[in-house]
């Protein structure tokens, strides 16, 4: 009957039982003081009555009010302690001032959890639906090249090798995205053994700009170090892990870069670490692009990107790479004047 009372039944209850307890005693002492004059055992009957408020009173508390509290402070403990502080926590002893503050951090907490995974799910659909999406455009436009030739093209010699040129164009694109997609599930799942040594970050880059030379005169950028660089570019990291960022950031700089300008690298000695930056004079991102860039398929001109090629994981690749390394990278750009890409590395 009483086990599900709300706070305002419990309250009627309670003020009914000491309304009816305190008629009671005064009836009593009315009694008592008439044929029992002793004043004694009218102070002692006085104290009967406070014993008696108070143990109801408290029966009252920890049986409707402190019962429920417990059960529902103990859950949030639960949630939040280990096994072994759950031990010697005394939830008894807790004050409600304790007490709220904990179901205040816990709520605090449990909403934060909710927006991550909030996000996370957005995340998740987004990535699907570009991964989809970058999926079935190569696989389309193999479907169509082939239905083409089997319907008669194959025996035209004006369409037939074009034809078979660009559908094999478009299964090495299907290819890259795969092997892109590998590449990083192996990084985020520490399957990648890194190998770490010495050697000169300076060189590498180098070797970059050898190989590719010919994509930066078809658009007549210039490759170049920036004047007063870093003397000491020596770095401990995975030298092939490094050339594949290199390599992504410098490309992805010549193919937005601006036509006639230039790409050049810097090298900043930062006492344990070398940062390396990679700048363009392209036409730059905006801001709100900026938090998006290292996102898997992310493309801030859609057209555009896939017109000019790439997998759309290639930045995603760079950030995994560097924070294997247990560096860090960043991106500032101004529309207009250019981009620069920098990430760190440990110093040799």
């Amino acid at each position: 009957m009483f086990k599900n009372l709300s706070i305002r039944q419990l309250t009627f209850f309670v003020i009914a039982c000491i309304s009816f307890l305190y008629l009671v005693f005064i009836s009593i002492h009315y009694l008592l003081s008439r044929y029992f004059p002793s004043p004694w055992l009218q102070l002692l009957f006085v104290f009967m009555g406070l014993a008696i408020n108070v143990y109801i009173v408290k029966n009252v508390l920890e049986r409707f009010v402190f019962r429920k509290i417990k059960v529902i402070y103990k859950i949030i403990r639960d949630a939040k302690l280990t096994k072994k502080e759950k031990e010697s926590v005394d939830i008894g002893s807790a004050t409600f001032e304790a007490v709220t503050e904990d179901v205040i951090e816990w709520t605090r907490d449990t909403q934060q959890e909710i927006e991550s995974l909030k996000s996370l799910e957005e995340y998740r659909k987004s990535y699907v639906g570009n991964i989809s999406h970058e999926l079935k455009t190569p696989i389309f436009s193999i479907q169509g090249y082939l239905h083409t030739l089997l319907d008669g093209g194959l025996e035209d010699p004006s369409i037939n090798r074009n034809y078979l040129e660009k559908a094999s164009g478009n299964a090495d694109r299907l290819q890259n995205i795969v092997e892109d997609l590998e590449t990083i599930s192996k990084l985020e799942s520490d399957a990648v053994a890194l190998e770490f040594k010495k050697f000169d970050i300076k060189v590498l880059t180098k070797e970059i700009f050898d190989d590719l030379d010919k994509m930066a005169w078809e658009k007549q950028i210039r490759l170049q170090f920036k004047e007063g660089a870093s003397p000491n570019t020596t770095v401990n990291a995975d030298k092939d892990c490094i050339r594949q960022v290199m390599t992504n950031l410098v490309v992805n700089a010549i193919k937005y870069g601006r036509e006639g300008g230039s790409v050049k690298v810097s090298f900043y000695d930062l006492e344990s670490q070398i940062l390396i930056e990679v700048s363009d004079n392209g036409v730059g991102i905006e801001d709100k692009h900026l938090k998006h860039l290292f996102d898997r398929f992310y493309r801030v001109d859609t057209s555009r990107s896939r017109k000019i090629g790439g997998s759309g994981l290639g930045l995603s690749i760079v950030k995994h790479i560097v924070e294997a390394h247990h560096q860090t990278i960043n991106v500032r750009s101004t529309l207009g004047l250019g981009s620069t890409f920098g990430f760190t590395l440990e110093k040799a």
